[in-house]
């Protein structure tokens, strides 16, 4: 199959592609262009597009962009039939044995499709008749030629690699949950004798960056493409109900990321708030604003501002007599660069310096980047809210969606980066395993490191007490060493 360009060279900076399409013929009926971009079209017209003739194959930006936009107006599953049947319709037309010769030339472009779709968005064939469909059509251009059958299983083998590495990726991110869930229990109910935290399973800042990166890395790479687009809109109100995609477990994988960060920022609090002594708690801070340096050089903007927001959250932030002896200068420098003012203005200029940075990379530590990725949600949802899906004459606005595919795509080039570091199973057993404390049980610690200061504060202490939560001689006697049975995702 030929070459293609890699997912950040599909887009030119207005967000269309830098390649201009073929027209299957000199009139495009249903399609509207200007200045050689397709700017809108028919719904079928556009399926139309996307199956390959004799003489045209789709360009790559547009298969790329179709797949990802369509199923705001179509189910995967009936786009496939749709596609199946265009397919199907051309080989037919050359069933003739004087025919022959066209199908032969047919038959590759129709694989080449189903190779770029299986590819990029094998999340796709989870659905049977997805993978029924593709059985199907591989099957009935294999069974015309002998030298595509090698092809064809190629293909499907591969897709069926990627979706068990799939189910086995949700399987351990289930059993992590699951073993967070108990220890938590155990972490109210059992005391025991030693206290461990993060400095003692991991002195070096470089080092937890590393494994943060790893965790990151990971996590990226198991989100497809569409789910950003499944995130927010369940179906086109335009369209019938049955091509509703309103399935919250298409995008389970995104929100299990989003879940990561949140559970970073618990733990980086936790971890400060516990200590009995100040200079312990003094120590943990200046050791995550190492980290957290460290997370910035390689360019691990995501696990930075997990790290920031949990140093910011109130129960941290009010512990005003521990950051009176903190040097934070580091910490000033950190918070600059992810100043949200002027729509986060200075951290975009980061993340572009490090974008460019991975397009001449010489190593796999130079292609690093992990987004501040709430930050690209909004923004793909904002793209996806402020401009409509179809146009007044009904044409969809595929102006809209060379935008959204042209920032899915570069997300797609940071996913595909192999972590460069070496794995340390302890570290990563305790980042993903061990229990933080809820927004109530950090309160309570807050309270119990540095006295309230108010009235507020002393009435919420009284009711956090009255409730239950962990006391300081109950944490001060807490092992917090991870079960050393607990598999991580990255072993």
């Amino acid at each position: 199959m030929p070459q293609t360009p890699p997912f950040a060279a599909m887009f030119d900076s207005s967000g269309y592609s830098r390649y201009l399409f073929q027209s299957k013929e000199d009139s495009c009926e249903g399609l509207y262009y200007h200045d050689n971009n397709l700017l809108s079209g028919s719904l079928e017209a556009l399926i139309q597009h996307l199956v390959p003739t004799l003489d045209y194959y789709p360009d790559r930006t547009y298969i790329f962009t179709f797949l990802l936009s369509s199923r705001l107006f179509v189910h995967p599953y009936e786009l496939m039939a749709k596609v199946c049947h265009l397919c199907t319709e051309q080989q037919r037309r050359a069933d003739s044995a004087a025919d022959q010769s066209r199908l032969r030339k047919i038959a590759p472009k129709i694989l080449q499709l189903l190779a770029e779709w299986t590819e990029t968005f094998p999340y796709d064939f989870r659905d049977e008749r997805m993978m029924r469909n593709l059985k199907e059509l591989a099957h009935r251009i294999a069974s015309t030629d002998e030298a595509y059958r090698k092809n064809v299983q190629q293909i499907i083998q591969s897709l069926i690699r990627k979706l068990a590495s799939l189910n086995q990726y949700e399987e351990v991110l289930a059993k992590i949950n699951a073993t967070s869930t108990d220890r938590l229990t155990v972490l109210k109910t059992k005391p025991q004798a030693i206290q461990r935290d993060i400095i003692t399973i991991c002195s070096d800042p470089y080092m937890l960056a590393q494994q943060l990166t790893h965790i990151e890395l990971e996590r990226l790479s198991y989100i497809g493409p569409q789910e950003f687009v499944q995130a927010f809109v369940q179906k086109d109100t335009l369209d019938n109900e049955k091509s509703s995609y309103g399935d919250r477990k298409k995008s389970r994988n995104l929100e299990a990321y989003v879940e990561w960060f949140n559970r970073l920022s618990y733990l980086v609090a936790t971890e400060i708030c516990m200590p009995i002594k100040k200079k312990h708690r003094v120590r943990m801070i200046e050791y995550f604003i190492d980290v957290a340096r460290e997370c910035f050089n390689i360019g691990n903007f995501n696990s930075l501002m997990a790290i920031i927001s949990g140093m910011n959250m109130t129960p941290v932030s009010r512990l005003k007599k521990t950051w009176s002896k903190v040097k934070t200068a580091k910490f000033d420098i950190l918070e600059h660069q992810m100043d949200p003012s002027s729509n986060f203005y200075n951290y975009r200029t980061a993340l572009r310096g490090a974008t460019q940075r991975s397009l001449t990379a010489h190593s796999s530590r130079e292609k690093i980047v992990i987004p501040f990725f709430s930050l690209l949600i909004k923004d793909i949802y904002f793209l996806n809210e402020g401009c409509a899906n179809r146009l007044p004459n009904g044409h969809v606005n595929f102006e809209k969606f060379w935008e959204l595919a042209k920032q899915v795509s570069e997300f797609m080039t940071w996913k595909q980066v192999e972590c460069p570091f070496e794995r340390d199973r302890k570290i990563l057993q305790y980042l993903l395993t061990i229990p933080v404390f809820s927004e109530d049980a950090l309160y309570l610690a807050s309270y119990e490191s540095e006295g309230p200061e108010n009235h507020i504060e002393k009435d919420r202490w009284k009711t956090l007490r009255k409730q239950g939560h962990l006391a300081r001689e109950r944490r001060s006697e807490v092992t917090r060493q991870p079960d050393s049975t607990a598999i991580g995702p990255c072993d």
